[in-house]
């Protein structure tokens, strides 16, 4: 079914399958296409509750403050509210409409109470406010759609989604040299994990205790594994089995949202996001350095590994694939459209090809990690241009692959063994990569907009026709 053009239809009752045409390449204007009378006290109120549930929806995917700032002025001017002030926080969206010097201003605010991983909503409100520009939709339509899409439960059933974050972790554990047990051994800690936490997060346990007790059950498997490994018949590197699930609680926080606020000038919620990444990290830390530390006094002693990655050129083919897998996964996880998870996959594999090009030509794995994310930024601004999918999935998906689990790791096994110089060093080191990878996302977005293109042909997306026929369900949140 045509996502778009029934509802379209519907709303319209016109024709909805002929394409439009629109210049994706250019900012369009934003100037008022429907007239609004400015002393209609309920038409503004409609019009400004409008513009901001689109920012509520935008802000809770991980939308970045400015990004979000734009779009929502973007709506209330196509609906004739062109004077608007419109203030974006970390969780609140503030918006005013100016009505002249002789009426008051017109305001209204939104909250957003949690944050959630559901790709397909953000897709389908990235389309959505492509047809109030282009098909002319009325408040009372758009209200309309807006309602299906945020109403409508997600995509794919919670099996799924368990069993994408599962296979990110096996893809991950390949991407990091790890032999077929070690992998499975991540894949089924990774269910466990997810589980937990969804149980914990129904009896309202905070975030941050969450990730410390998702930070303990990835590391217990590793000191039981590398007990064993002689029986297993195989070499183990426990720091694979802790680094993979690092990576895997590391996807998803707003390390991207947090730094562009901070390039693109929202210093307030760049502070407020960065500590939010920086706690829930902390978080992990905190798991992971509980469990260490039980290993070492219960006489475990683990090798650390010493690289990034067990490198060489024959392995290179396969960490691609595994990097564009767990990036597809990641999607799959968020329920991302299928069309998007294609993109994440794209997005995943070709930014790890140029990493480990990088990486063996003697740069640094910081410049490494932040010329791989210059490459899936400008892929994601690209295909937004092209299939329609938000650069955000591609960028968010495309460098989880590179998020630095490894890094992470050494510095907590030299504090918990008392080399707190070399823990530190590793530490900062992970944050520079995490830095590096935020900051080549949003220099290669801002790449592709600046890339001038023809008009092109818009047509509209699809998606599944339950945002049609349960327009009635509450939002199914996920945690």
């Amino acid at each position: 079914m045509k996502w778009v053009q029934r509802l379209a239809k519907a709303t319209l009752g016109g024709e909805a399958g002929n394409y439009a045409t629109i210049d994706t390449a250019a900012t369009p204007a934003i100037l008022p296409l429907q007239p609004i009378d400015l002393t209609d006290d309920a038409a503004v109120t409609e019009a400004l509750d409008l513009a901001v549930r689109v920012g509520a929806v935008l802000l809770d995917s991980g939308t970045g403050a400015i990004d979000t700032q734009w779009h929502t002025q973007f709506v209330a001017s196509t609906y004739g509210l062109e004077q608007c002030e419109v203030d974006v926080t970390y969780n609140a969206i503030v918006i005013t409409a100016h009505r002249g010097p002789t009426l008051p201003p017109a305001t209204t605010m939104r909250v957003v109470h949690h944050r959630s991983l559901d790709f397909t909503r953000l897709s389908a409100v990235d389309h959505l406010i492509r047809q109030m520009r282009n098909r002319l939709l009325s408040p009372a339509q758009a209200h309309r759609i807006l309602d299906t899409i945020v109403s409508a439960p997600h995509p794919y059933p919670r099996w799924v989604a368990t069993a994408a974050w599962a296979g990110m972790a096996a893809a991950v554990a390949f991407l990091l040299g790890a032999a077929p047990i070690i992998a499975l051994v991540a894949f089924f800690t990774t269910i466990v994990i997810y589980r937990t936490n969804l149980y914990l997060n129904k009896l309202g346990l905070p975030l941050f205790y969450q990730q410390v007790v998702g930070g303990m059950i990835a590391t217990v498997p590793a000191p039981i594994v590398y007990q064993f490994r002689d029986v297993l018949g195989i070499e183990v590197f426990p720091s694979q089995i802790v680094a993979t699930g690092i990576i895997v609680l590391l996807a998803g926080l707003s390390l991207v949202g947090s730094v562009q606020d901070a390039i693109t000038g929202a210093p307030i919620t760049a502070s407020a996001r960065l500590l939010e990444v920086m706690v829930m990290t902390g978080g992990i830390i905190t798991g992971v350095a509980i469990t260490l530390q039980l290993s070492q006094q219960l006489g475990v002693d683990m090798p650390m590994l010493g690289t990034t990655f067990i490198q060489g050129f024959t392995r290179i083919p396969v960490q691609i694939i595994a990097g564009a897998a767990a990036a597809m996964f990641f999607a799959l996880a968020s329920y991302a459209e299928r069309r998007a998870l294609t993109a994440a996959a794209f997005g995943g594999g070709a930014g790890m090809a140029v990493f480990l090009v990088v990486l063996n030509a003697s740069a640094g794995t910081i410049a490494a990690a932040g010329t791989a994310a210059i490459l899936v930024g400008f892929a994601g601004g690209l295909m937004a241009r092209r299939a329609l999918v938000p650069p955000l999935v591609v960028a968010v998906a495309g460098i989880t692959p590179l998020l630095p689990g490894l890094s992470v790791y050494r510095g907590l096994y030299s504090l918990v063994a008392d080399d707190r110089i070399e823990g530190l060093s590793n530490l900062a080191n992970a944050f520079a990569i995490g830095g590096a990878l935020a900051a080549g996302v949003v220099l290669g977005e801002w790449m592709a907009r600046t890339l001038r293109r023809p008009q092109v042909t818009f047509r509209p997306p699809t998606v599944p026709t339950r945002f049609l026929s349960r327009p009635w369900q509450k939002p199914n949140r996920q945690p």
